[in-house]
């Protein structure tokens, strides 16, 4: 049959093979694939057909597959075996013969045919490749110009994909607008319904402020200084631990910087969130207390056990330690990892006071029970 023109197939397949590393067998094999629905489409054919494509020539072959039998019930498929040892002598009851078709057109239809297959498996691959690049930046920081903000979701363009930051993801007071452009975390990368990536941004992770924080401080991208957590209320409040290694080195003057400068321009990216840096430490009541700044603290008592522990402050600081609608002592809970029971000064001797008129109405209890 007519050969798809060799040098145009022989250029595609070879370019996909080098380029995009799909084996130029399995384009044949699809491409035959793809033969068979077109055959079978076109000619409404019930026939056991079989496609053959020469790899060096390019023509195509097309094939009815037919089973010898004894008595032909089915003439479609199958063939009788007086019939089929004509063909080929060596031939049994139970052999399968390929008898050669020759529709007509059928080459027009299979050039038309390969080229849409080799067109997919160019798309493919593209989207194969985009794929992986993106999967590796997982945990990264992009850029992105905003297409799409009309809606919940936020269409970024990232260049040869899609950046979509969910309602979630996103900062609550910030506004976004067509052409703003925007840093944002990647969270996920995922295939779409028709097999194009999708990645999926963020900008309320705490992820995020980590990798912030590593671009504007050099001893944290250096490895001198590590950030241990972050705890967020994206748009309002952010705490996050740092621990050195080295005594010599201040992690949170390396942080925040002279005169506050490099903490500044983290703050701006996060539209004026506030940022606490804190210092890590091993010992819990040592990193509980910090972690409750700008509190001062009195005494901090934890249990082990049930790692929980309680805060006693100055009465005038009773309000600061827990912030507005409680989100000083809950992101100082979520950066420790620690339940925090706060008390002021006054209610923890009420407290005790109790206590101890609870103990000594038992002690008297005992005594009478006991006479």
């Amino acid at each position: 049959m007519k050969a798809i023109d060799n040098k145009e197939l022989e250029i595609a397949l070879e370019t996909l093979e080098q380029e995009r590393g799909i084996k130029k067998e399995y384009l044949i094999q699809q491409i035959e694939t793809a033969l068979i629905t077109a055959y079978k489409n076109n000619y409404k054919d019930s026939e056991n057909v079989k496609v053959v494509m020469d790899k060096v020539t390019g023509e195509t072959h097309v094939y009815s597959v037919k089973e010898v039998v004894e008595t032909v019930e089915n003439p479609v498929l199958q063939i009788s075996k007086d019939e089929a040892i004509k063909i080929n002598k060596q031939l049994n009851i139970g052999d399968t013969v390929d008898i050669e078709l020759n529709p007509r057109n059928f080459g027009r239809i299979a050039a038309q045919t390969a080229k849409q297959v080799i067109i997919q498996k160019l798309r493919e691959a593209e989207r194969d490749i985009i794929y992986g690049e993106f999967n590796e930046r997982k945990g990264e920081i992009v850029s992105g110009i905003v297409q799409k903000a009309d809606t919940g979701v936020i269409i970024l363009d990232l260049g040869k994909l899609e950046g979509i930051m969910p309602a979630k993801e996103q900062i609550p007071i910030e506004k976004y607008k067509v052409n703003d452009k925007v840093k944002a975390y990647v969270i996920d990368v995922v295939r779409g319904s028709k097999g194009a990536p999708q990645v999926i941004v963020s900008r309320t992770a705490g992820d995020f402020v980590k990798k912030l924080f590593e671009f504007e401080i050099p001893e944290i991208y250096e490895g001198l200084i590590e950030v241990k957590n972050v705890a967020r209320d994206p748009g309002n409040r952010c705490k996050v631990a740092v621990h050195a290694q080295n005594e010599n080195i201040d992690p949170v003057g390396s942080c925040v910087g002279q005169k506050g400068v490099r903490i500044q321009n983290i703050i701006n990216e996060l539209s004026g969130e506030k940022i606490d840096v804190i210092e890590w430490n091993e010992d819990p009541a040592i990193f509980i207390s910090s972690a409750l700044l700008p509190a001062k603290v009195m005494a901090v008592d934890v249990n082990e056990e049930e790692k929980s522990a309680r805060v006693i402050v100055p009465d005038d600081q009773l309000s600061l330690a827990i912030g507005k609608a409680g989100q000083n002592a809950r992101l100082a809970a979520r950066l420790t990892g620690w339940k925090i029971d706060i008390k002021s000064e006054t209610q923890f001797r009420e407290l005790l006071t109790k206590m101890q008129e609870e103990n000594e109405i038992e002690e008297n209890s005992e005594e009478n029970n006991e006479e």
